[in-house]
């Protein structure tokens, strides 16, 4: 049988360049791409997005992995910064002297936070050296000795008067010792010695002293006990009153002052609630004016602590300095953890061993420090950590942002503090995989409101002579800043023609720059190695053999089990029910295509086909169903006159793991094909294809590397010149074989058939014309449908015969019984 029409032309196995279109010979004579290329679409929803200042216009950047979504968000975002106007506010937190667990926010100017913060240290450090020495000058001194001298002569008033009436009614005042302290008491004068009360009382119930004396003795001493109480009443209240005159005198020299010491301040910055603070901070402090004098000691047998700042609670946090902001700010947060991205509230161990917080120890996350321009963060790495998510959402659906410790036992560790809320102007930029956003959509309904853009990158652009520039262009760019050595036009030609096999398709070109800057750098690298100042095509090839060299090491070791014997793979002859599939094994880097032997055994019966891989449980959804449109196949095909009656049991011999899609249910058919109609099938020709109902070959995928990787195992046993591999005729648009393969089919070492139909792929594989069904409905007898059809009819007279003689023997059993009952 003639199979050169269904041979695959040499021209179209991959998609060559013309080096003519490429008008340079190095880099060197390229400028440098300016532009971001391939994603048009991308960048016009990203520009809107930026440009939509409403709330809920937040952005979602969905793309395949390595797409370069992040680098180019990055450079559109610096774009878009330079183009902006204004920078934003600077936030700082200070103490809220009537509510302490209530810290408040202060907004100012940009760079006037890190002004204000200083300004209010050099206060406190003014206050710290000059209230000392206010509390030593003539006028306070002589103000409070004239406080002083006014309490001494009330004091000496009263005493003077109170002597005089104890000496009269025969009594003394003495100063007995209590303690650290002394106590004047009134003692009567008993034969000229001054003699307790409780003495006296003792003798004259002993009867060494007169009753009738005593009694009157008492009568005076309690008289006089409760004038002297009185007094040192007085007395006490003139202490006081001496006492606030002096605390008043002290907060008048204070805030005469400290009032001077603020007033530029208040100038200076005019916010009203920073007047607020320095006011409520000065009245604080006159009311612990012992801080201007406190001095750490050390207590014996305590640890020694660094001496704390008795100022601290006068001292600004600044939370958020844009001083060196030169438009809106733009964050990239790495690991958007809750505490990178929201910040917290410090805590510390004082030397009791509590647990102490306070205003200064809040600190700003990255979507603090993002307000007012751009936070561009992962999706899946902010929905896997605790709480980052629902905190993320509530912030954009508030417009607010309260500063807490995110702490799963915060029942037992709450900080105390309830900072004022920040008022929040941020854009998000979340860059995920498209998979994840869809999910997201279905589950959090909340997704839509408040990322109301989504920019969609894409995995390729469309193979045009612009595009070959702009790609030799990025080429020029990234010599220009990684230093590389310069690509000659041979390079950036095998750059392209691989960026192409990348995507699959010989009409688009890949726009995963990422990977292809890997490959530029690797490049550059053999190029070094090999001595030249230019990277030329070989460095490329190198750098790609060396890439599969790195991770092939599984791809040879099945090699060799099936070189051994071990994975039983026939490359020569012919076989009844037995074809050679294409297996894809993806390893995630690297990802190779390997024979796998299927057979198909066919007999009389109903049970239909049978899918021993899902019998098993290691059949993928996917392939059960391509199981069922198989039977649709043949139902349609040879069971238009007649039932389908066959057992048809079908597998993927010694896989001993899940199997899963439907490219091999081409495959599947030519085995039961084979089975029915008795007629062996080339092993040197391995298959790959999905297959419809009508019988049409479908695209499949990776059929480049299913290709290589049967050329692979056919070289390394020995090429026959028959082996190839056939491939349904809508994948040859798909095709970017190696240079290996291509000279191996250039040589007729090998070949790649394309088929349309099953018809076509059964007659390649058994020499023998597939037949065309005639108007009675019949194919030619001699033909693989012929044939099939045949065995299919014999299979159900067969069926039919052996009900009806299964039928004649339980009757012939059932008549002895009915004569004997009679």
């Amino acid at each position: 049988m003639d199979l050169s029409r269904y041979k695959v032309p040499l021209e179209k196995l991959r998609w060559r360049m013309d080096p003519k279109i490429m008008d340079f010979e190095t880099t060197d004579d390229l400028k440098g791409l300016e532009d971001i290329i391939g994603q048009e679409r991308g960048l016009a929803s990203l520009r809107f997005g930026l440009g939509m200042n409403r709330k809920g216009y937040n952005i979602m950047v969905t793309g395949e992995a390595r797409t370069g979504k992040t680098a180019t968000v990055k450079r559109i975002l610096q774009e878009f910064s330079k183009a902006a106007q204004g920078v934003s506010d600077d936030l700082c937190y200070v103490n809220n002297f009537k509510t302490h667990d209530e810290p408040v926010l202060i907004r100012l100017k940009a760079g006037q936070g890190m002004s204000f913060k200083k300004d209010v240290n050099q206060l406190l450090e003014n206050l710290r050296s000059e209230v000392p020495g206010l509390f030593e000058s003539q006028e306070y001194i002589g103000r409070k000795k004239e406080i002083s001298e006014a309490y001494e002569k009330k004091t000496r008033n009263f005493f003077v008067e109170l002597e005089k009436k104890v000496k009269e009614a025969g009594f003394a005042l003495v100063n007995l010792q209590v303690g650290q302290q002394q106590r004047p008491e009134l003692m009567p004068i008993i034969d000229g010695e001054p003699m307790p009360i409780l003495k006296l009382e003792e003798l004259t119930e002993k009867g060494r002293f007169p009753k009738e004396e005593y009694k009157t003795i008492k009568e005076k001493y309690d008289s006089l006990k409760n004038e002297i109480d009185q007094i040192f009443l007085e007395i006490r209240r003139l202490q006081r009153e001496v006492h606030e005159k002096g605390k008043k005198a002290d907060w008048l020299m204070f805030d005469k002052m400290a009032a001077e010491q603020i007033e530029p301040l208040i100038k200076k910055y005019p916010q009203e609630k920073v007047g607020k603070f320095l006011r409520d901070m000065i009245e604080n402090m006159s009311e612990n004016l012992d801080i201007f004098f406190a001095q750490q000691q050390a207590v014996p047998g305590m640890p020694v602590f660094a001496p704390s700042d008795p100022f601290r609670p006068y001292r600004v946090n600044l939370l958020v300095d844009n001083s060196e902001q030169k438009g809106p700010p733009i964050i990239i947060e790495p690991y958007p953890s809750y505490r990178n991205l929201f910040g917290g509230i410090e805590r510390v161990v004082d030397r009791m061993g509590m647990w102490r917080t306070d205003f200064s120890m809040i600190q700003a996350g990255s979507f603090v420090k993002a307000n007012g321009g751009f936070l561009v963060i992962n999706l899946m790495d902010a929905i896997v950590e605790p709480g980052v998510w629902p905190a993320l959402k509530r912030a954009l659906k508030s417009s607010k942002m309260e500063i807490q410790t995110f702490d799963p036992y915060y029942f037992f560790t709450s900080t105390g503090l309830k900072p004022e809320p920040i008022d929040i102007d941020v854009k998000v930029i979340v860059t995920t995989e498209p998979y994840l956003y869809h999910l997201l959509q279905i589950y959090d309904t909340d997704l839509s409101k408040i990322f109301k853009v989504r920019a969609e990158f894409n995995q390729s652009m469309n193979k045009e002579d612009k595009a070959f520039m702009e790609f030799a262009g990025f080429v020029r760019t990234k010599v220009d800043e990684e230093k590389f050595r310069k690509f000659n036009r041979s390079a950036v030609i095998e750059l392209i023609e691989e960026a192409v096999r990348m995507t699959g398709r010989q009409e688009k070109i890949s726009t995963s720059f990422p990977r292809i800057t890997d490959l530029l750098r690797e490049a550059d690298y053999w190029a070094g190695i090999a001595g030249r100042d230019t990277v030329q095509a070989e460095d490329v090839e190198k750098a790609l053999e060396t890439r599969i060299y790195r991770s092939n090491m599984i791809e040879e070791h099945i090699q060799e089990l099936i070189n051994r014997g071990s994975i039983m793979i026939d490359l020569d002859g012919q076989k009844v029910g037995q074809v050679n599939g294409l297996a894809i094994y993806n390893l995630g880097d690297y990802m190779f295509g390997k024979p796998a032997r299927i057979t198909a055994s066919t007999s009389m019966g109903r049970a239909g086909i049978i899918n021993i891989e899902r019998e098993a449980e290691m059949s993928g959804r996917i392939h059960n169903k391509g199981m069922l449109v198989l039977e649709g196949y043949l139902r349609t095909k040879y069971a238009q006159n007649k039932p389908l009656s066959m057992s048809a049991s079908i597998a993927f011999e010694q896989s001993y793991t899940g199997v899963d899609g439907d490219s091999a249910s081409s495959t599947e058919v030519y085995a039961i094909l084979s089975s029915l109609a008795a007629i062996p099938i080339r092993q040197d020709i391995a298959v790959t294809g999905s297959v419809n109902q009508k019988g049409e070959t479908q695209p499949i995928g990776a059929v480049n590397d299913k290709i290589q990787g049967f050329y692979h195992c056919c070289k390394v046993q020995g090429l026959t010149k028959k082996q190839g591999v056939m491939i349904p005729e809508s994948n040859l648009k798909d095709l970017m074989l190696s240079k290996e393969v291509l000279k191996a089919v250039e040589k007729e070492e090998f070949h790649i058939y394309a088929v349309k139909n099953i018809d076509q792929g059964i007659s390649i594989l058994t020499g023998l014309e597939a037949g065309e069904k005639s108007e009675d409905g019949t194919y030619p007898p001699e033909s693989v449908n012929g044939l099939v059809d045949a065995r299919l009819l014999s299979l159900v007279k067969g069926l039919k015969s052996f009900d009806e003689s299964e039928e004649e023997s339980q009757e012939k059993t059932k008549s002895p019984a009915k004569k004997k009952k009679k």
